[in-house]
C-alpha cells in the first residue's frame, strides 16, 4: 500500500502537469483568437514555459534532495494551483504568460523529484524503464484528458470570446486534491552522496555531469527529440484550424489524436522492449516517422466550408499525421531510462535537472522555429521542417548507443 501511494502520488502530479504543460497548443490558438495578437508572439508562451523550467532546474536540481522530493512536489503544486486560480479574474495575455511561467517553474520541481523518485522504487533497469514509460504513459493520458477539457469551455460559435478561461477554476481545484495525495504518500528522504558536500559543490557537480562524452551526446539527443515533439505538439491545434480548415472546437479535440498516440506508444513500449533492444527499436521509429511526413502531409488539404462538424466528419487524412506520437512515443522515455540506469542513484537528481534544462531549450526552440517558419511559409512547410532534427537525432542515437556500450565494457 505505501508504495502503490507514492506511485499514484507521481502519477496524479505528472498527470495535472501533463495537462498545464500540453495546453500550450491550445493557448496559443485561443491566444491569437482572444487576444489578437500574432503568431510569433503567441510562440512565446512556450519560452516563458520552458525558459522557466530550465532555468529552475539549472538552479535547484542538485538542491533539492537536501529539501526533500516531498517538500518540492508540494511546493510546485501549491504554487501552479494558485496561478490557475487567478488566471480567470486577470483576462490578459500578460496573465497567461505569467501562469505558464509558474507551470514551468512548478514543473521543473515535480519532474526532478519524480525521475528521482522512480530510482527509489526502482531495483534495476528493466523495472526503471518499466515504471518510466507507464509514468511517462500517464502524463501522455493527462495531455489527451486536456484537450477535450480545454476544448468543453470554448464557445465553437464565438471562438474569440473568453468564456475559456474558466478551465482554470477546476483546474486549480485538481492541483488542490494532487497535493492531498502528495502529502499523504510516505515518500522517502532522498540518499546523498556518500561524501558530504554543500549546495555550491552540489551545483557544480551537475555542470561537471555535461562533460561526461556519454551524457553530452544524450543531452543532444534529448534537445532534437522534444524540439521535434513540441514543434509539433504545440502547432498541431493551428495546423488543424488554419491548413485543414477546422471549427476550432474541434481542431483542439483533433489534437487529442496526437496524445492517444503517444499515451498508447509509451504504454505498450515497455512490453515491445521487453522482447526487442532499445537501439534497433527506435531506429526504426524514427526512420517511420520520416516516412509518416513525407506521406501525410501532402494529404492534409483544406474541407469544404462548414463540411465538418464532429469528428466522425474529418477526411481520414486528417487522422494520419497525428499518429506520428504512436512512432515518437517510446523515445524520450528510453533514452531517459537508459542513461539515469547507467548512474548511481545519487546523480539521479542533478542528471534528471540536465533532462528538464535541455528538453526545455528544445521545446522553446521547436516552438519558435515552428511558429515562425509557419507564420513566414505554410503549417506544412513548417512540419516538414521536422525531418531536419529527425536526421540530427537519428546520428546522435547512433552515437549515444556507442557510448553506451564501451560504458558498459569498463
Amino acid at each position: 500500500m505505501p508504495r502503490f501511494l507514492v506511485f499514484a502520488a507521481i502519477a496524479a502530479s505528472y498527470f495535472l502537469f501533463a495537462i498545464l504543460l500540453n495546453s500550450v497548443g491550445t493557448v496559443i490558438l485561443q491566444s491569437i483568437n482572444s487576444f489578437d495578437i500574432s503568431k510569433p508572439d503567441a510562440s512565446t508562451l512556450e519560452g516563458f514555459k520552458d525558459l522557466s523550467i530550465a532555468f529552475v532546474s539549472f538552479l535547484v536540481a542538485s538542491f533539492i534532495p537536501r529539501v526533500g522530493y516531498k517538500a518540492a512536489l508540494l511546493f510546485g503544486l501549491l504554487l501552479v494551483t494558485l496561478a490557475c486560480a487567478a488566471v480567470p479574474s486577470v483576462p490578459e495575455f500578460w496573465m497567461i504568460k505569467l501562469l505558464f511561467a509558474c507551470v514551468g517553474t512548478s514543473f521543473a520541481l515535480v519532474k526532478v523529484s519524480v525521475y528521482a523518485i522512480i530510482g527509489q522504487l526502482a531495483p534495476d533497469t528493466r523495472s526503471h524503464s518499466s515504471i518510466m514509460n507507464v509514468v511517462e504513459g500517464i502524463f501522455m493520458l493527462g495531455v489527451l484528458s486536456g484537450y477535450w477539457v480545454f476544448a468543453a469551455f470554448i464557445d465553437p460559435d464565438n471562438p474569440g470570446a473568453l468564456s475559456w478561461l474558466n478551465v482554470y477554476y477546476p483546474l486549480a481545484a485538481l492541483g488542490a486534491v494532487v497535493g492531498l495525495i502528495v502529502w499523504l504518500a510516505p515518500i522517502e528522504k532522498p540518499a546523498l552522496p556518500p561524501v558530504k558536500t554543500d549546495a555550491r559543490q552540489d551545483f557544480i557537480a551537475t555542470l561537471k555531469l555535461t562533460y561526461q562524452p556519454l551524457v553530452l551526446i544524450f543531452v543532444i539527443s534529448v534537445f532534437l527529440y522534444v524540439l521535434i515533439e513540441q514543434g509539433i505538439g504545440s502547432w498541431l491545434p493551428t495546423f488543424n484550424r488554419e491548413v485543414i480548415g477546422l471549427p476550432v472546437d474541434i481542431s483542439i479535440q483533433l489534437t487529442s489524436v496526437f496524445a492517444i498516440a503517444l499515451a498508447v506508444g509509451r504504454l505498450s513500449a515497455g512490453a515491445v522492449l521487453r522482447k526487442l533492444h532499445w537501439y534497433p527499436f527506435l531506429n526504426g521509429c524514427l526512420i517511420a516517422m520520416a516516412v509518416l511526413i513525407c506521406v501525410s502531409l501532402p494529404l492534409a488539404q483544406p474541407v469544404a466550408e462548414n463540411s465538418v462538424n464532429s469528428l466522425w466528419d474529418i477526411p481520414l487524412a486528417g487522422y494520419l499525421f497525428p499518429l506520428i506520437g504512436l512512432l515518437m512515443a517510446p523515445i524520450y522515455p528510453v533514452l531517459n531510462s537508459v542513461m539515469l540506469s547507467a548512474l548511481p542513484k545519487h546523480q539521479h537528481a542533478p542528471m534528471t535537472g540536465l533532462i528538464v534544462v535541455f528538453s526545455a531549450l528544445g521545446g522553446t526552440t521547436g516552438s519558435i522555429i515552428t511558429g515562425s517558419v509557419f507564420a513566414a511559409f505554410s503549417g506544412q512547410v513548417a512540419f516538414y521542417l521536422a525531418l531536419v532534427p529527425l536526421a540530427g537525432l537519428l546520428f546522435s542515437l547512433f552515437r549515444f548507443h556507442r557510448a553506451t556500450l564501451r560504458l558498459s565494457q569498463v
